[in-house]
């Protein structure tokens, strides 16, 4: 049976019990999850200037697309569960970016929305992308294909997870 972190050998080839499949070169996984490690120390420094990690500039980033966004609208988009988002947005409200609110209409929904600071902070940020393009040796149309098949990638799996 494959290894579904290894995608099947190019000419169909039937696999048989001697192959070995287990390279980790050849793995999908490890080639994207070593490729946010290296993501990571390129935001670190850009992040850094701002006061920002990682998490919080994507609750951010989120909030200037959108703010007034509750907390479960949060985590739906970043796929993280409150018990992870909820120390997060505690962080981001006591640096002074955001503010936590119970919403009127519904007091059940928590609603998380930019203070002035918090909104500051996109000017700076707007530099951000280009340093991640001009980092990654790539043209923008290339990036956004990956981007479209890895997103592609993710939904199909987190389908056939449920």
């Amino acid at each position: 049976m494959p290894n579904p972190a290894t995608p099947p050998p190019q000419d169909d080839t039937p696999l048989t019990p001697g192959d070995d499949i287990l390279k980790l070169g050849e793995f999908l996984c490890f080639a994207i999850y070593s490729a946010g490690h290296a993501f990571n120390r390129v935001y670190k420094p850009l992040l850094d200037r701002i006061g920002l990690t990682y998490p919080q500039y994507l609750v951010m980033v989120l909030l200037w697309e959108e703010d007034g966004r509750t907390v479960g609208s949060l985590g739906e988009k970043l796929l993280l569960e409150s018990s992870t988002l909820t120390p997060l947005l505690k962080r981001l409200e006591a640096l002074g970016h955001v503010r936590r609110t119970r919403d009127p209409a519904d007091e059940r929904q928590v609603r998380v929305s930019l203070t002035d600071q918090g909104r500051a902070l996109h000017e700076p940020a707007l530099a951000i992308p280009r340093c991640i393009l001009d980092a990654s040796g790539m043209q923008a149309g290339d990036l956004e294909r990956l981007r479209a098949e890895i997103t592609a990638l993710r939904d199909s799996l987190l389908r056939r997870g449920r």
